[in-house]
């Protein structure tokens, strides 16, 4: 209307033309000389005009009749539109009109249809005037405030955190008390969250703290390697607010000051001995936050979800994200790395090489370069070493098989006199790798000969003493395996023509008197 009576005074005032007015108006000389002509169809002088309020001089201007169109267009429904903006990136202000069009084929042009939609928006607070897509975004952050829980045994007091997810488009709310913020804690925290909500967001947008996040570069932020496995596992990405940019998180801090507001502040009287109890009261009032109405919108946090975010949410896995540590180490020149003091053997060639370890509760992972060239069993004694024999070089795996009590089941396997023997070998040698190659020789003889024999070989070295590789030899060389071996209760002696058997002494001649 300020324009209006500015076209009105230079025209009626000060007798300007239709383009100079419009110059100095910045309006179309259409305009000018449209709304000129309804000032002279009224009869109205610049005296008369300047003392008219705007709903008479809109009135004058305007008559009923000709104010009746645009009076009875129809309004879009503005909370239709913006509910539907949330529910998928791919819908815009262009198709809704289209489709307000289709209903209403005399109703708002399409720049009227935008800029009443945009003032409706601007009346909501900050957070819900941002377009949020259902499923998209998964905002996550801990407290400021925390909630004191007392150890009944000592008298100490713990500060116990908050951690806080929200939904973009719903602003469904999770919230969790965890002891601390370490990492643990964290990433616990996000799994449950996926669980609650019963499904995953496309992005986690998370402050840059340590536990998540490694370096805050404003560019390029660095996750924590186990963060970054977490998201992959759930098939979601990481993208780190910008630091000292709150409205990259708004959300976060919007839900932040709820669970502030209505959970620690109705909490604050009482007093809690344990974590679990702190959860249980927190569950309670998180399901009173969800429900509680909207004050602009129709609606609550939970009844929005369920009809915007639950279906966008992408599928939970079969299995459950198991917490892992990632750490770097370097390969020692005897091809184990060491991880919290025990140590873990890794291919020999990768020797000298920088590797990343991934530990778990139950397994220790080597990998090199993304591929995984080792596994482990978890050990938690100082000073164990697990050790691989596909990872030594074959000098070190072959001398590493030479053990004595693989040696003798070697031999027990051809029969228990030839493990007998080769048990008997080792102990006569004051250190048992003396032996090692004499046992190898014995049962290569296996090889050479039959069972029976060698086992009947061994016997006789037995019996003789005579513990050596050269002794079992010569005995199958020679034969005497099948002569029986003499024992104190079996002597015989050589036949000879010039030994008198005992046959000689059988009987006895009869000496006449």
């Amino acid at each position: 209307m300020r324009r209006i009576k500015e076209i009105l005074r230079l025209r009626l005032d000060k007798g300007l033309g239709i383009r100079e007015i419009a110059r100095s108006c910045r309006v179309s000389h259409s305009t000018v000389s449209g709304l000129v002509a309804k000032a002279g169809q009224a009869g109205l002088t610049w005296p008369e005009a300047k003392e008219l309020d705007e709903l008479t001089l809109e009135s004058i201007l305007y008559p009923q009749g000709m104010r009746q169109e645009s009076v009875m267009r129809p309004e879009p429904d503005m909370e239709w539109i913006h509910r539907e903006l949330r529910k998928s990136k791919n819908v815009t202000l262009q198709l809704l009109w289209g489709e307000y069009k289709q209903t209403h084929s005399d109703g708002l042009q399409y720049s009227q249809f935008c800029a009443r939609y945009r003032k409706w928006r601007d009346k909501l607070d900050l957070p819900m005037r941002q377009t949020h897509v259902a499923g998209e975004k998964m905002f996550v952050d801990f407290s400021g405030e925390k909630i004191p829980i007392v150890n009944l045994k000592t008298g100490d007091t713990y500060q116990a955190e908050l951690f806080v997810a929200v939904l973009g488009a719903s602003s469904y709310t999770y919230v969790e008390a965890c002891r601390s913020q370490d990492l643990p804690s964290w990433i616990q925290a996000h799994c449950n969250a996926f669980q609650f909500f019963g499904g995953v967001s496309s992005i986690i947008v998370p402050d840059n703290l340590k536990s998540g996040v490694k370096d805050a570069n404003y560019y390029e932020p660095d996750a924590n390697p186990t963060y970054l496995e977490m998201a992959e596992h759930y098939d979601t990405v990481i993208i780190p607010a910008r630091p000292y940019k709150s409205r990259d998180k708004a959300k976060a801090e919007n839900g932040v000051l709820q669970v502030e507001r209505w959970i620690i502040a109705a909490l604050r009287n009482q007093v809690f001995t344990n974590l679990a109890d702190v959860n249980a009261a927190v569950s309670e009032l998180r399901e009173q936050l969800n429900n509680r109405p909207f004050q602009k919108l129709e609606g609550t946090r939970r009844s929005l979800f369920e009809e915007l975010e639950r279906p966008a949410l992408k599928s939970l896995p079969k299995e459950r994200y198991v917490f892992a540590q990632w750490r770097k180490a370097k390969v020692n020149i005897d091809y184990h790395i060491e991880v919290d003091k025990a140590f873990y053997s890794v291919p020999h060639r990768l020797v000298r090489e920088e590797v990343d370890v991934r530990l778990t509760a139950n397994t220790v992972e080597i990998l090199h370069k993304g591929s995984r060239v080792a596994s482990h069993p978890r050990a938690y004694r100082k000073g164990y070493c697990s050790t691989n024999l596909n990872h030594m070089p074959a000098a070190h795996r072959a001398h590493a098989e030479w053990s004595p009590s693989r040696l003798i089941n070697w031999g027990r396997k051809t029969g228990p006199q030839t493990g007998a023997f080769i048990e008997a070998l080792l102990e006569s040698k004051r250190h048992p790798e003396q032996g090692y190659r004499a046992c190898l020789g014995i049962l290569r003889l296996s090889r050479s000969y039959p069972r029976e024999r060698l086992e009947a070989a061994c016997a006789r070295a037995i019996a003789y003493r005579a513990l050596s590789y050269r002794s079992v030899a010569s005995i199958l060389t020679n034969g005497l395996d099948r002569i029986e071996v003499e024992t104190p209760g079996n002597e015989r002696a050589t036949p000879h023509e010039n030994v008198r058997g005992a046959a000689y002494y059988a009987v006895e001649e009869e000496i006449p008197c």
